[in-house]
């Protein structure tokens, strides 16, 4: 009983969480980059478009373009992958067709290119919550998906093609080279920030520790920390002696309190420190990889140790 509510709970927090990455996608978006006519990639590229064409309700659209995409899609990206990118663009539908009416003119008068950064950096800090706490923005990324399923193109480079086209085609409408480029801009910006939100949120850091008091180190760092050590023995080629190192890994924000450790231990211990972009198993993230019932039975099969051929014999 207490698995299960745990387990609501963290489903809870993300649906928290994931509201509020749309929440900052959909402000940055509707304040920022619809105000000053810029075109973005995925679905909101595509509503922006029959938005500024035809004045269709941009809210109205992204919900029926994601709904058209899904409807095709459904058999290919899974059921799990269909109820997030439901319940994402359900949220960020709701979210614009709030925000959306309350900004006819952009927040920055006069300064497209600065409305492009603040926009780019909104929407690229809430696609990356989103994606953090396993939340779909729905969108290109479908069309990312049935292509992936279907092609030897990857699902990163699939999504800059698409989104590359939409951008551009807004150049149909305007006659701008100019939103060409803020579009591209756009893009650029919003992935480096989604990138960034991503990776601070599981950094981590890497410490080796070379010294002769390392038994006091590694049940100080036990005790105060909580973190694991791995001892590796090894010998230093310089001095041809036998050597005993400590492998720590704990997050960013513990790597002062492993240096005062080691300080007030040994002053002479060489130290060396490493940025990990990501630790995963006890004590840090687990790894959320999907995996279908037969892929993960073929994949113990693979691992079965390999039998050697009986050898024939020879009448």
């Amino acid at each position: 009983m207490g698995k299960i509510n745990k387990v609501a709970i963290t489903h809870i927090k993300d649906y928290i969480m994931i509201t509020v990455g749309l929440l900052c996608y959909c402000f940055g978006y509707s304040a920022f980059l619809l105000p000053e006519k810029i075109v973005t990639g995925g679905v909101t590229g595509l509503a922006s478009l029959l938005y500024f064409g035809f004045n269709w309700n941009v809210a109205i659209t992204y919900y029926i373009i994601n709904a058209i995409l899904l409807a095709i899609a459904f058999k290919t990206v899974g059921k799990q992958f269909v109820i997030r990118t439901v319940i994402g663009a359900t949220i960020a539908t709701l979210l614009l067709g709030i925000m959306v009416p309350l900004f006819k003119e952009p927040i920055v008068a006069q300064q497209p290119f600065m409305n492009v950064i603040i926009g780019a950096v909104l929407c690229g800090m809430g696609l990356g919550i989103v994606f953090t706490h396993n939340g779909s923005s729905a969108g290109t990324d479908i069309i990312a998906a049935m292509v992936t399923k279907h092609s030897n193109i990857s699902f990163g480079r699939t999504m800059i093609y698409v989104d590359m086209l939409i951008i551009s085609s807004s150049y149909l409408i305007f006659h701008s080279l100019d939103k060409i480029v803020y579009g591209l801009i756009f893009m650029f910006i919003c992935s480096i920030a989604a990138d960034m939100v991503i990776d601070s949120n599981r950094q981590s850091v890497q410490f080796m520790i070379f010294s002769k008091k390392w038994k006091e180190i590694a049940n100080a760092i036990t005790k105060e920390t909580h973190r694991g050590c791995t001892v590796l023995h090894g010998t230093g080629w310089y001095t041809q002696s036998e050597t005993t190192v400590l492998l720590v890994m704990c997050r960013n924000y513990e790597s002062m309190q492993m240096f005062r450790i080691i300080k007030a231990i040994d002053e002479d211990a060489f130290v060396s420190q490493a940025k990990i972009k990501g630790v995963y198993g006890e004590g840090f993230d687990h790894v959320k990889v999907k995996l279908q019932k037969e892929e993960a039975e073929e994949i113990v099969q693979d691992a079965m140790p390999i039998e050697s051929p009986k050898e024939t014999k020879q009448e």
